[in-house]
């Protein structure tokens, strides 16, 4: 929801950073799995209670996943990147939650499940979404330089990225938080079903 609001105001901000990495000879791709390896040692001190910074490998994580696109755009984008870049977010997505489950199973594990399986369906329906877009030529008007067709929603990056923060930052009521994003989640998944259905009918 906040995305399509805030991407533009980061990429301003990452656009220069971005260029000077371009200059250094550094690639997209290995920005995504840097990323992604930080976004894992986020997931790791996570369940090992060390919640803060956790905090911080989450927030660098989400920054050089912002820089992977912006260095990539002032290139040329590949299909390659653009596949690697969105699968290893969906497993960094999934590593949160099973961090807290393993951090306080007795407290957490309930809540981790129901939000891994709300995290499914707007995975699923995203990419189902975005596979049947591409076949039809569509594109996004709201993330024009997006690789794929980017279907948003209720629940996107940004929030997501809030609520894991929120998360890190009292631990004490991840099952909360969990439960509530979980119910946001499914709220996404509805109408990006609804909207799916209607645009391919």
């Amino acid at each position: 929801m906040l995305d399509r609001h805030a991407l533009p105001h980061l990429q301003r901000l990452l656009d220069p950073l971005a260029r000077v990495l371009v200059r250094l000879g550094v690639g997209a791709n290995a920005l995504t799995l840097i990323a992604f390896l930080l976004g894992l040692s986020a997931a790791v001190l996570i369940a090992t209670h060390a919640y803060l910074a956790g905090t911080m490998a989450i927030i660098g994580s989400r920054i050089l996943d912002g820089l992977d696109g912006a260095v990539a755009r002032l290139g040329q984008p590949t299909d390659a990147g653009a596949f690697l870049d969105i699968v290893l977010d969906f497993l960094f997505y999934a590593s949160i939650p099973l961090a807290f489950a393993v951090a306080d199973p007795s407290a957490n594990a309930l809540a981790a499940a129901v939000l891994l399986a709300a995290f499914i369906g707007t995975g699923a329906s995203f990419l189902a979404f975005a596979v049947l877009a591409g076949k039809r030529g569509m594109a996004s008007t709201a993330y024009p330089d997006k690789s794929f067709y980017f279907l948003g929603g209720l629940t996107e990056g940004a929030e997501t990225l809030a609520c894991f923060v929120a998360m890190c930052l009292w631990p004490q009521h991840f099952a909360t938080l969990a439960f509530g994003f979980a119910a946001l989640c499914g709220i996404t998944t509805l109408t990006r079903i609804w909207w799916g259905w209607r645009s391919f009918q």
